[in-house]
């Protein structure tokens, strides 16, 4: 079977694919499970000069990688860049840390010698989202490279483009031919690759059904997984909060590529106090910032949706949650153009049991909630199934930190800042959100084996 990939802002074929029958594809792992064997014994010096060397041709070729996530996603080529850029830090970054991230840990007690080692597992599955097609999968692949484990990557049906890219780069620079490989499947076949005896562990960033789906078959196989699944973030604008710094910060945040982030702004809790005023403020920024443009245009903050099917779901969202009683303040419609074009969105008075409160809004909704005061928009905040991100504006820092460290039920929470993935630090959600680590050590040992030695003379 066929599979083609739209470009959203064109609606043109950028591509088409042909899916792999199973047998090819456990070919390709048995391929890959020999490659790993021989990598895991290569040493850290020679990984780290290939790390690096990654980078570099990410850096070199920046704009190359970039026009693919905008052709097949439709990501503005600005924030493609931006993508790309955060994909070479990245890989500087492990280059520099794995090692003493992987170091043995030696442990005081009656034994002659007790230490921890890290050993690598094997063959990692991943099955990645389209949103931020090299960011989510690089910030799993890098770390599982360095600690001596192969990747195999079923990437979304359109970003095909973007996973062969990545397996072609990374041979290019010099790293062993499978060690990484892309999968081209139906996801009914997944399974079939979960179960397989080569297999070692499982990470899917996706849907909160998918997490289901692969948690249950990863659990019967008895296999290792991190699930990073939606979000439905909040974020509480406190009375003393800078209002201009947090509209600024909240509507860039919620409308960067076309609201298609799981960490962005989803439930935006303003305090009574402030709550006229506030939206004032949004509504002027958004209409003063953003509109819908090609993708391809260097001043385009705001492109299309991905799909079609995506479009049309966050539509009958939005009219829902105004049958329901929301008041719609801007946009809220289709584009009648060629290209999967939403309008920047602005809906206000959103209450328990709408769409906009309930549900994960994927895409250029900003939805403002009201609260009676701080412990009323504590409320509302955990109110929710999902746990992923956070975030609490206020001038009253210590308060802020509090609210965030002992009162937010999430996996990431930030004061005065939006939410954002960062490879120094943990990343990943608790709840309907998923549960695992990514990025910074906690990422890079989610996939090794936690060894235990003891030795006596």
């Amino acid at each position: 079977m066929s599979i083609n990939v739209i470009n959203p802002s064109t609606e043109d074929i950028v591509a088409s694919y042909e899916e792999m029958p199973i047998e090819q594809v456990y070919d390709i792992l048995i391929k890959m499970d020999q490659a790993q064997k021989i990598w895991q014994l290569e040493s850290y010096d020679l990984k780290k000069e290939l790390m690096i060397a990654l980078g570099q041709e990410l850096d070199r070729n920046q704009k190359e990688y970039a026009n693919i996530i905008t052709e097949e996603m439709g990501k503005p080529i600005t924030q493609a860049i931006q993508e790309i850029k955060k994909c070479v830090d990245l890989c500087y970054y492990y280059a520099e840390h794995a090692q003493e991230m992987l170091a043995p840990k030696e442990i005081q007690t009656e034994h002659y010698k007790s230490y921890v080692s890290y050993k690598s597992l094997g063959i990692i599955y991943a099955i990645m989202p389209w949103n931020f097609p090299f960011w989510q999968v690089l910030r799993v692949m890098i770390p599982n490279i360095m600690a001596g484990n192969a990747f195999v990557l079923k990437h979304a049906e359109n970003s095909i483009g973007a996973a062969n890219a990545i397996e072609k780069a990374l041979v290019k620079v010099g790293f062993p031919e499978n060690l990484m490989r892309s999968i081209v499947i139906d996801i009914s076949l997944s399974n079939c690759v979960i179960n397989h005896s080569l297999v070692k562990g499982v990470t899917l960033t996706g849907s909160e059904r998918a997490g289901i789906a692969v948690g249950e078959q990863s659990g019967r196989a008895l296999k290792k997984v991190v699930l990073e699944l939606g979000g439905s973030d909040p974020y509480i604008i406190l009375e003393d909060a800078d209002l201009d710094k947090a509209a600024k910060e909240i509507v860039s945040a919620r409308l960067s590529n076309a609201g298609q982030i799981c960490i962005s702004p989803k439930r935006i809790i303003v305090v009574n106090a402030i709550y006229e005023s506030f939206i004032s403020k949004v509504k002027d920024e958004i209409e003063n910032n953003f509109a819908c443009m090609d993708p391809k245009d260097i001043n385009s903050k705001m492109g299309p949706m991905a799909r079609k099917d995506l479009m049309l779901q966050l539509a009958e969202q939005v009219k829902k949650t105004v049958d329901l009683g929301a008041k719609l303040e801007l946009g809220g419609n289709v584009l009648d153009r060629v290209g999967f074009y939403y309008e920047p969105t602005l809906l206000t008075g959103v209450t328990k049991g709408m769409p906009a409160y309930d549900e994960e809004l994927f895409g250029p909704v900003v939805s403002i909630l009201p609260a009676r005061d701080e412990v009323d928009a504590i409320e509302i905040a955990n109110d929710s199934s999902f746990g992923l991100g956070a975030a609490i504006y206020t001038k009253d820092i210590r308060k802020g930190e509090l609210i965030a460290r002992d009162f937010l039920e999430a996996g990431t929470c930030c004061v005065n800042k939006t939410v954002a993935s960062d490879q120094r630090l943990p990343f990943g959600g608790i709840n309907a959100s998923g549960f695992g680590r990514e990025l910074s050590v906690e990422g890079l040992r989610e996939f090794v084996n936690i060894k235990t030695i003891i030795v006596n003379e």
